[in-house]
This record gives C-alpha cells, sequence and structure tokens, in this order.
C-alpha cells in the first residue's frame, strides 16, 4: 500500500462537514485530500477559498480539475494505481468536483472519499462510479 492510501484510511469514519479537514471532527472530499497533503508535505500548497455546494456550476469553471493539475501529476485514465487522486464529474455536463484517493485495484477495486450522508468512507469502485471518473493524478514524490 502507499502512504497517501495509508493516511486516507485514517480518516475513515471522519463525519461529513462541508469546507472542513479535521481528522475525526469533520471534512469533505477536498478536506480529505488537504489534510493528506498536510501529512505528507507539511503546509497547503495554496490557499482554498470559501466555497459553496454548488461551486463552479454557475460559471461551469473547473476549478477543481485545475488546482489539481497545478499541484499533481497527471496520470492516464487507465493506469489505476493505490494512491491515484480520483476526480469525479458526479452528472453529465457538470463540473467536475468529487475527489477520492484509489485504495485497491485489480477485480476488487476500492476508493476512500468523503460522501455527503456518509462521512469517510472506502467504497467499491464500482462501474457507476468508474464511469464518473475524468482524471487521475498522483501525490508528488516531492515538493
Amino acid at each position: 500500500m502507499t502512504r497517501a492510501v495509508d493516511l486516507a484510511r485514517l480518516w475513515i469514519g471522519t463525519p461529513y462537514l462541508h469546507q472542513a479537514s479535521v481528522r475525526g471532527a469533520g471534512t469533505d472530499c477536498l478536506g480529505l485530500l488537504r489534510g493528506i497533503w498536510r501529512e505528507l508535505y507539511g503546509a497547503e500548497p495554496e490557499a482554498v477559498p470559501a466555497y459553496t455546494r454548488d461551486w463552479s456550476e454557475p460559471s461551469g469553471d473547473e476549478a477543481l480539475w485545475q488546482a489539481a493539475r497545478r499541484h499533481l501529476l497527471h496520470r492516464p485514465l487507465d493506469t489505476a494505481q493505490p494512491g491515484d487522486v480520483l476526480l469525479f464529474r458526479m452528472q453529465a455536463g457538470a463540473v467536475a468536483k468529487h475527489l477520492g484517493v484509489q485504495a485497491e485495484t485489480g477485480p476488487t477495486p476500492t476508493f476512500i472519499h468523503a460522501y455527503s450522508g456518509h462521512g469517510v468512507v472506502e467504497s467499491p469502485l464500482s462501474r457507476p462510479w468508474q464511469r464518473r471518473i475524468v482524471a487521475r493524478f498522483a501525490f508528488p514524490e516531492e515538493v
């Protein structure tokens, strides 16, 4: 397993809380990635402005995708590795705005994510979830 997966699993059970990033207290999907980043590298790479649940939707701006490109390493969609950061488009035509960390690959893949109403969970990366993946990234070796 990778360090990112090990760290993500420490967050399992953390309640879902919009805009939060505190292991055990509350987080959303971006907060989960921010927390893993802090544990891997120290300070976050940039300040995250306040955001609403529908952020980027009115403008159609792919803000999360752009931020991922600035700080993570792009990986091909068809090369799943444990520790990959997954970016999801939850509805066709909508902006991509859900994140998770690939935990397991192979015949029963899983991913760890903060999901509204569920908190941080490790979920099967089922076909419906796989169809929503629009980008795959890796944490850099160093920053």
